[in-house]
């Protein structure tokens, strides 16, 4: 495979870099892509040093693959470009995902959904793709009726501006603000732009992207975003209601046989998902499962991942592996 990264010099291209060697992703030829003024650096890819190329050389060397991680604006203009040359391109900015007319995947959920067609397809928001990973196999039990999330997401979600000023701020040392206001010692409900009706983009994402990866309309979400002061992964709060009932043995069963997922669940040990062991892992972690005890047929569960890898740049890279299993490209 002639594979193409797109954003290279990122902190999710650099992730998708270490994934890729991690995994042993077979590439043939390697193009590392970044914006003109990074256009020359070299960067290292298993020992290797490689040159950064411009995205109209990346084009015109017609890469079998390119996974996409700098920014929404790149990807509406240049992810066409590729795709006319043939490439496939997998995007993990927001540019693509509720486009009707493209593939949103989670591969353990939905890659099925994609063939030879799909020139464009759409990498999931970091916090949507950990939430649906472990609702997507108590849905098809249970059958979801309504979702209430609450999102602790970690600074490494905003990019490097917003950790160096965590970094900063920790050190006492005054330097350019990624956010209105301070992150340490602090927690900011301000994930995103807020819209029109009150809520942020990445709330409106959290409630309408599982209803597109699950192809299913008939739950409902709603959520709230917090920015807190970890360096990386993202925790969530979920409680979920469900149209039929559940035992609690059989949910933790369902969620410790579901692909990508594992549970870590007794206070007995103090045992639950935390950021700080969550990091560097592609598992989805689910803990304090418990039942809601005011209304029926409802769920109570914490759910964290690392939002750099599972949340980004290892699901990229499994529906690249996906493609290339299926000869999809």
């Amino acid at each position: 495979m002639k594979v193409a990264v797109v954003g290279a010099t990122g902190m999710v291209g650099e992730v998708m870099l270490k994934v890729l060697a991690e995994r042993n992703f077979p590439i043939s030829e390697l193009l590392l892509v970044a914006s003109e003024r990074s256009v020359g650096k070299k960067l290292t890819y298993k020992e290797e040093a490689h040159t950064i190329i411009g995205l109209s050389a990346a084009v015109d060397a017609k890469p079998d693959i390119a996974i996409f991680s700098a920014g929404g604006d790149t990807s509406l203009e240049w992810a066409p470009k590729f795709a006319e040359v043939g490439t496939t391109v997998i995007d993990n900015s927001s540019a693509w995902r509720m486009d009707p007319t493209k593939k949103l995947i989670v591969p353990e959920i939905n890659a099925n959904e994609l063939t030879t067609e799909d020139k464009i397809i759409a990498n999931p928001n970091c916090s949507t793709i950990q939430l649906v990973m472990a609702l997507a196999p108590l849905h098809t039990k249970y059958q979801m009726k309504r979702v209430v999330i609450s999102t602790y997401q970690s600074v490494s979600g905003t990019g490097v501006k917003a950790v160096k000023q965590l970094e900063n701020e920790i050190a006492g040392i005054k330097g350019e603000m990624a956010y209105p206001y301070p992150i340490s010692r602090n927690a900011l409900p301000h994930c995103d732009v807020f819209l029109e009706n009150g809520y942020t983009k990445e709330e409106m994402k959290l409630a309408r992207e599982p209803q597109k990866i699950l192809n299913d309309r008939t739950f409902s979400i709603s959520a709230t975003a917090v920015r807190i002061p970890t360096a990386g992964g993202h925790s969530e709060s979920v409680n979920v209601e469900f149209h039929n009932d559940f035992q609690l043995n059989e949910v933790r069963g369902i969620l410790n046989n579901a692909d990508g997922v594992t549970v870590q669940d007794n206070p007995d040990t103090n045992t639950y998902p935390m950021p700080i062991y969550a990091h560097d892992k592609d598992e989805v972690f689910v803990g304090r499962i418990r039942r809601d005890e005011t209304q029926p047929n409802t769920l109570n569960m914490w759910i964290v991942s690392d939002n750099l890898r599972k949340g980004a740049a290892t699901n990229a890279v499994q529906i690249a592996e996906y493609l290339v299993k299926n000869q999809l490209v």
